[in-house]
């Protein structure tokens, strides 16, 4: 084919698909499109009334989901894809920045361990050490300002510490991607507004603790800020929101779909432009990047492969070996030490069991101090059991009973206010966030409305979530807490968890008999079988990494974009 719209087109604006848009565009400017289904997010433009928060979900109408009942059946253009499967629920994002837009911050490389047989030989983690580095640069990772300001200091961070020291285990502040300014030995003033190194106005993080909902002030580091900025700003790729990819076809000589073809001619992505009544849109291009998020991904490739039958030469491996990275969230309720989970970045600090020292595959995971944001902390209190409050809020009725027909000061009501919230749960409340080595050995498939479904065994990982429940047990005794609790989905007969790091299904491999994607140097992660076709997000990921995913995903992405590129990434963070 003589002629494409563009050298590339890239699917999904998270790490890898941020990484690739930028690096191709470099290599190719004005030549790259990139397709994103979420819409953009300026900054102050995250959801954070009742009414809003509430309609703060993805849905696309016509397509039959297994999605919660209050968001079924409308078209919703909100951050929080949340989707049921078996045994495993799972989150995950909408929105120009993709995962970046909600993930919590942390960069942590694994440790050596995690790269085993599975992993393919020249992609241990020894191999990987060039692109962390140039990701870490990109996305200005370093641990949370220590100083004198008492504005800088939390709570929760020294209680997870003492915790740690308790238990005899390991503890240390985390690289987080937030911006403090520029300068990272002189930290920016809290709340003061700069510009970063790549021209994107951010604020010098205000400690709000809503990391995890949109950062309203542009204080996260998402790939909106550096990598997508740059790649349209300075490199002219067309970003495209609000446009869901639907289908990739081979092309013939002529330019002509032809699902027989291998690549060699190019391909046309077809996607529907959710801004105009859905239209059905295309384009050609030379080489197809997949970005879509480890669920977007396995499914538009099985889709490809089983329904349309676009990419039929796809290996049978494609959906296995799904992980949630042994992600696990519970909480200590109402202890006797203060906790403050609503201040501050959302991580600070990992406290290693077996992962990093002692390794022990069977039960190795990290546990996280977490925080939520505010307005999340009133909605705890007004969920508090109605018998705790209830002398409190006696004592307040007589107050305003007084106020009013006797005249007493404002200043009693005042009082009688703090009566009613005092015994604060939330303020003494902690979040234990733990992720891990699942085995990964989820399976994705197509369920028989043709949209994704995950098989988890998670009878299979009962020894790392036993190891992760009874931590948790010794937290809420060491705290003094009053319950120690599991999301509720955990609790028996349901036993579903919960993930927010999908990863796997597409791994990287040496033959297609082993993975998907080919794990050679010189066509990284690109689709057996099919030329000029790649996967570029946590779906090649081959394990559960335990760590946060963030820094291996962009590490991965990165390699990928060297394979198209031919451009080495710089280690200082130039883009």
């Amino acid at each position: 084919m003589a002629q494409y719209d563009f050298e590339a087109i890239v699917i999904g604006s998270g790490f890898g698909g941020a990484v690739n848009v930028c690096r191709l565009a470099k290599k190719w400017p004005a030549k790259v499109m990139l397709l994103e289904r979420g819409k953009r997010y300026p900054m102050g433009s995250f959801p954070r009334t009742p009414h809003d928060m509430a309609n703060n979900f993805w849905n696309v109408a016509h397509q039959s989901r297994s999605r919660p009942a209050n968001i079924r059946g409308k078209d919703m253009d909100g951050l929080f894809d949340i989707q049921h499967f078996k045994h495993m629920d799972a989150v995950a994002c909408a929105g120009l920045g993709g995962g970046s837009l909600i993930y919590a911050n942390v960069f942590l490389q694994p440790p050596d361990e995690v790269f085993d047989q599975r992993w393919p030989q020249n992609c241990k983690k020894a191999d990987l050490q060039p692109y962390y580095k140039a990701a870490k640069s990109v996305l200005g990772a370093r641990p949370i300002p220590q100083n004198d300001d008492p504005r800088r200091q939390i709570i929760r961070t020294e209680l997870f510490k003492q915790f740690a020291q308790h238990e005899g285990r390991d503890s240390e502040l985390v690289d987080i991607n937030v911006f403090f300014g520029n300068d990272f030995e002189q930290p920016l003033d809290i709340g003061v507004q700069q510009k970063n190194r790549y021209g994107a106005i951010q604020t010098s993080c205000v400690y709000c603790a809503e990391c995890d909902v949109g950062c309203n002030t542009h204080s996260k580091n998402t790939t909106d800020l550096n990598y997508l900025f740059v790649a349209e700003q300075r490199y002219q790729a067309q970003i495209k929101t609000a446009m869901l990819a639907e289908k990739i076809v081979p092309l013939d000589e002529q330019g002509n779909d032809a699902p027989q073809e291998k690549g060699a001619h190019g391909y046309r992505v077809y996607w529907l432009d959710l801004n105009n009544n859905k239209v059905q849109c295309s384009a050609t291009s030379q080489r197809v990047v997949v970005s879509a998020g480890t669920l977007g991904t396995n499914e538009l490739l099985l889709r490809c492969r089983d329904i349309y039958q676009t990419l039929p030469n796809i290996s049978q491996q494609l959906g296995l070996h799904f992980s949630g990275n042994g992600d696990f969230l519970s909480f200590v309720i109402d202890g006797q030490k203060a906790a403050n989970p609503n201040y501050g970045p959302v991580i600070t600090q990992k406290t290693d069991y077996n992962l990093y020292n002692n390794f022990d595959r069977s039960k190795a995971f990290i546990l996280e101090d977490a925080s939520y944001p505010n307005f999340a902390a009133w909605y705890t209190e007004g969920l508090k059991p109605g018998f705790s409050h209830f002398h409190a809020l006696w004592r307040t009725i007589q107050v305003f009973f007084r106020r009013f027909i006797y005249g007493i000061t404002t200043g009693r009501v005042g009082y009688a206010f703090t009566q009613l919230l005092k015994g604060d749960a939330s303020f003494n409340s902690a979040v234990l966030l733990c992720m891990g080595l699942d085995n990964s050995q989820g399976k994705a498939t197509l369920d028989s409305s043709g949209f994704l479904n995950i098989d988890w065994p998670y009878q299979q990982n009962m020894s790392l979530y036993q190891a992760i429940i009874d931590m948790g047990k010794r937290f809420k005794h060491w705290a003094g807490g009053k319950l120690f609790l599991p999301l509720p989905n955990w609790l028996w007969p349901m036993r579903s968890n919960v993930t927010v790091h999908a990863l796997g299904g597409c791994r990287l491999a040496d033959d297609p008999l082993k993975g998907v994607t080919s794990a050679a140097p010189e066509n990284f992660g690109q689709v057996f079988a099919y030329q000029g076709l790649y996967v570029a997000d946590g779906a090649l990921l081959p394990t559960a990494v335990g760590a946060n995913p963030v820094a291996t995903i962009t590490a991965l992405s990165e390699r990928v974009a060297e394979g198209i590129t031919g451009i080495v990434p710089d280690p200082d963070g130039e883009l």
